[in-house]
Order: structure tokens, then sequence, then C-alpha cells
């Protein structure tokens, strides 16, 4: 069989990946430090990040778009029945698996996020939103942000270890291209289509723009 090279994830996912990796050990680090205007601050860039991955996944790359990697929880039950075969990697974008993986770790990230909004150490840090909410959705919201962070810590370990598994049993290597964005694909698959950087530059600035907002609402309140 025949291969080439496929670029498959764009410069805006890989950044968004990355990105939000980085950010997330900054903002443990500020929360076991105290420095709580700096967790605050990379709470925010998370959940500009997180907007964009949104918006990335209607409006971006194919291969970026929940369209192109969802699928049936089925498919992604059969696809794991497959794991110790050794075969080919056809996937341009996540397989099934991957797929829901993605939505679980995007929802735990969201709600990280959020719960942080509205959170209130009862001493010096306010969340922007806390104000709008009832005492007892306070100390909800920050029951949520610190148990979660728990939940999201193991999904990611499950993730590190899946994408490990993928390549020891089937060789598929799943980390490089989310590095330099291209996969070994069969000769016969076609590349897909990569969205306008000017589109994804527009995406960001929006998202940007809606997390700005909300923390203007914390001045005036």
């Amino acid at each position: 069989m025949q291969f080439h090279y496929v670029k498959v994830w764009d410069g805006w996912v890989r950044m968004n990946h990355w990105l939000i990796l980085v950010l997330m050990l900054v903002s443990f680090g500020t929360a076991k430090s105290q420095k709580m205007d700096w967790h605050m601050l990379s709470g925010y860039a998370i959940l500009t990040l997180l907007i964009f991955r949104l918006l990335w996944g209607v409006f971006g790359s194919d291969t970026a778009r929940f369209a192109t990697f969802l699928a049936w929880p089925g498919a992604a039950w059969r696809q794991l029945a497959r794991l110790g075969r050794r075969e080919p990697d056809t996937e341009v974008s996540h397989n099934p698996a991957g797929g829901w993986m993605v939505v679980l770790l995007l929802a735990l990230l969201f709600t990280q996020a959020t719960s942080g909004l509205f959170t209130y150490d009862q001493v010096f840090t306010r969340g922007p939103l806390s104000r709008l909410v009832s005492e007892e959705w306070v100390d909800l919201a920050s029951t949520i942000h610190v148990k979660n962070f728990y939940w999201l810590l193991g999904v990611i370990a499950a993730h590190v270890v899946a994408v490990g598994v993928y390549f020891v049993t089937k060789s598929h290597d799943l980390l490089g291209p989310m590095i330099h964005g291209e996969k070994k694909l069969p000769a016969d698959i076609p590349a897909p289509r990569m969205a306008s950087p000017k589109r994804g530059l527009a995406l960001l600035a929006l998202s940007a723009a809606l997390v700005w907002g909300i923390t203007r609402m914390r001045i005036g309140l």
C-alpha cells in the first residue's frame, strides 16, 4: 500500500490544544501559590480558547468540525473492539472514540472555566458573575470548581494513555500530527480542506470580546 503525508490539523487546532495544556498548568500553579489575579487571568484565557474551539468546530477546517469526527457511540465501541488489530490509520480527523474523548474534555474544561466565574473564596477573590446568583449557587460553583478539576485530571490521564496504546498496539502516531500537523495516510485519501487564517483570527477576536465582556461585569456591579 502506498502512503502520502497529509495535513490534517491546522495551526489553530494545534495552538488551542497546547495553549490550553500550558494554561491549565499555570492555573494549577497560581491557585496553589495563592496568586489569584493570575489564576483568574489564566482562566479567562482558557475560556477564550474554549469558546474559539466551539466556533472552530462549526466554522473551521474540515478536520476540526464536530460534524466530521462525531459518530454514534456504537461506532466508537466498534472501533475500540479493533484496538489490538494492526491496520493502517485512515482517519483524517479524530477517530470515533477520540471524537467522544474530545467532547468529554471540552465539557469538563467548560465546567471548570465557567464554574470559576461564580466562585468566591470568602476573603478577597470573587468571580465576575458571583454577585448575579445566590450564595447557595456560589457555594455550589466553588465546590464544582474544586472537584471537577480531579475529574479533568483523570480524563486527561486516560487520553494520554490512549495515545500511547494506539502507538504500541496499532503503530498509529496521534501525537506527532498534533505537533507538526501532518499524518501518514494511504495515498487514496485526499487532503481535507483547511479554513482561512483570517476566519480563525475573526473567531478568536470574537471569543476574546465575549470573555472581556464577562470580566467587565465585575466592574459594573
